[in-house]
C-alpha cells in the first residue's frame, strides 16, 4: 500500500474524456522548474508512531529524446532499524510533454526483501493512446506487453503533474473522478472522492493551511477501499500536504517538512 503514498497525492482532480494526445494535455499554472517537496513519513505499530523515513519529489524542465520535457522524480528512504515494520526504498522517474502528457515512467521499487521494477513508455498514434509496458519481477525474470487506449492513461507520476492544474473551486462535497492509471500489468480501478475543505497544521513544521480534501479509493475483492486521505494547498499550486495511508497491516501518515522553488505564492498558508 505504501508505494500508493503518491499515487493518491498526485491524482487530485482526473477525470476521463474523449481522447487526443491535445486533450490529454493541459496549459501548466501550478509548478515550475526546480521545485522540490520533502515529506516525512510516519508508520504506526501498536499504537506507536515511528519516523520510518522521507521522501522527496523534484520537478525540473529538461528534455526527453531531443525535445523539451517536463521530468519528475520520486526517491523515498527509510529507516533500515525500522524496514521489518515498513520498508521504503523506491525510486519513481517520470517524462512528460510540456503539456504534461505522459512521455516514460520507470518505477524501482524494493518491499522488504522484494525488488522490482515497472516501466511504461507511450505514444500516441492515429488520436489513441498506446502503451508499451515492460516489468521486472521479484524473481528476476521480465515480461512485456502492449496495449492501445482510446481514452488517456497515466501512470502514478505523470497524473500528479497534470492533477495539480485543474480548477477545485466549482467542485463540491461528495463529487467523485475516475482515475486511468496503469502500471506494468494493468490499469488499476480507482477514483477520487472530494470530501471538502478543512484547515490542518502540520505537525512537523506546525504550519496551517487551508486544504482540499480527497479520498482515493480502488475496486479490490469485490469491495470498495479506502486507501489514502489526503489534504493538499487550496490554492493554485496544489501541495499535498499530508496524506493519512489505511494498510492492511496498520496505518501510516506523511507530513510535509519543507517545500522550495513553489510557482505561486503559498496563499492557503494561514499566517497568523
Amino acid at each position: 500500500m505504501k508505494k500508493r503514498i503518491f499515487i493518491c497525492a498526485t491524482a487530485l482532480l482526473m477525470s476521463l474524456g474523449v481522447y487526443s494526445q491535445s486533450s490529454c494535455g493541459i496549459e501548466n499554472t501550478a509548478f515550475k522548474s526546480g521545485e522540490r517537496l520533502t515529506y516525512n513519513l510516519y508508520f504506526n505499530w501498536k499504537f506507536v508512531w515511528f519516523k520510518v523515513g522521507q521522501a522527496t519529489m523534484d520537478t525540473d524542465l529538461t528534455t526527453f529524446e531531443g525535445k523539451k520535457a517536463w521530468r519528475s522524480s520520486l526517491v523515498t528512504g527509510g529507516n533500515p532499524k525500522l524496514d521489518k515494520f515498513f520498508t521504503m526504498r523506491d525510486t519513481l522517474l517520470s517524462y512528460c510533454n510540456t503539456d504534461l502528457s505522459p512521455l516514460y515512467f520507470r518505477k524501482g521499487a524494493r518491499e522488504g526483501k522484494r525488488y522490482y521494477v515497472d516501466e511504461l513508455w507511450y505514444t500516441y498514434p492515429r488520436g489513441n493512446c498506446h502503451l508499451k509496458r515492460h516489468a521486472i519481477h521479484a524473481d528476476g525474470t521480465h515480461s512485456w506487453n502492449e496495449v492501445t487506449y482510446r481514452v488517456c492513461i497515466y501512470d502514478m507520476m505523470s497524473i500528479f503533474l497534470k492533477a495539480r492544474n485543474f480548477d477545485a473551486s466549482k467542485m463540491k462535497e461528495g463529487d467523485v473522478i475516475g482515475l486511468p492509471i496503469s502500471d506494468a500489468s494493468h490499469l488499476n480501478n480507482a477514483w477520487l472522492t472530494f470530501r471538502g475543505r478543512e484547515t490542518f497544521k502540520v505537525e512537523d513544521t506546525k504550519e496551517k493551511f487551508r486544504c482540499l480534501v480527497f479520498s482515493f479509493y480502488q475496486r479490490e475483492d469485490n469491495q470498495n477501499l479506502e486507501l489514502i486521505r489526503f489534504f493538499v494547498t487550496d490554492d493554485t499550486n496544489h501541495i499535498p500536504v499530508r496524506l493519512d495511508l489505511f494498510l492492511s497491516f496498520g496505518s501510516a501518515k506523511a507530513y510535509l517538512k519543507s517545500y522550495s522553488g513553489v510557482r505561486s505564492a503559498m496563499t492557503s498558508r494561514i499566517t497568523k
